[in-house]
C-alpha cells in the first residue's frame, strides 16, 4: 500500500530532500522516500560496485555515507524529470586536491519514492592504473 503523502511529492522534491540528508547530515530525512523495493549500486567496490536491495539495505548504506564524519558531499549540479534525476557530486574526504572524486548517481522516483538509484564515479581501478 502506498503512503498517500508520499505521492504528492515530486521528483524535484525527493532530491532536494536525498541531498538535503547529506548536506545536514540528518538520515531521517530519508526514512519516507525511500521505496521498500528499492534497488541501490554503489561506487565501490570496481568494476560494477555493491548492489543493496530492499529498504533496509539501501537506507543502511546512505545511512553509514551520512553517519561517516571524515567525509561529506558537494552537490554540483541537479537535473530532474517526471521519474528521473541526475546528480553530479563531489566526494571529499580530506583538504587536498588529489583528496576527492567526481561523480553522478542516476536516479528514478516513482509515487515520490527512490525505486532504484546507481552510483557511477571519475576513479579508476588501482590495477589499471598500474598497468595503463
Amino acid at each position: 500500500m502506498t503512503d498517500p503523502t508520499s505521492t504528492r511529492r515530486t521528483t524535484d522534491e525527493v532530491i532536494a530532500r536525498f541531498n538535503r540528508a547529506f548536506q545536514e547530515r540528518d538520515v531521517s530525512l530519508l526514512t519516507d522516500i525511500v521505496a521498500p523495493d528499492c534497488v541501490m549500486e554503489s561506487v565501490q567496490p570496481a568494476p560494477d560496485g555493491a548492489r543493496f536491495e530492499g529498504y533496509d539495505a539501501a537506507f543502511g548504506s546512505w545511512k553509514a555515507l551520512i553517519d561517516d564524519t571524515t567525509s561529506h558531499f558537494e552537490v554540483e549540479d541537479v537535473h530532474t524529470g517526471d521519474e528521473w534525476a541526475l546528480i553530479r557530486w563531489r566526494y571529499v574526504w580530506g583538504t587536498g586536491p588529489e583528496d576527492s572524486v567526481r561523480g553522478v548517481n542516476v536516479m528514478r522516483v516513482v509515487d515520490g519514492r527512490i525505486v532504484e538509484a546507481a552510483g557511477y564515479s571519475k576513479t579508476v581501478p588501482v590495477v589499471a592504473a598500474l598497468e595503463g
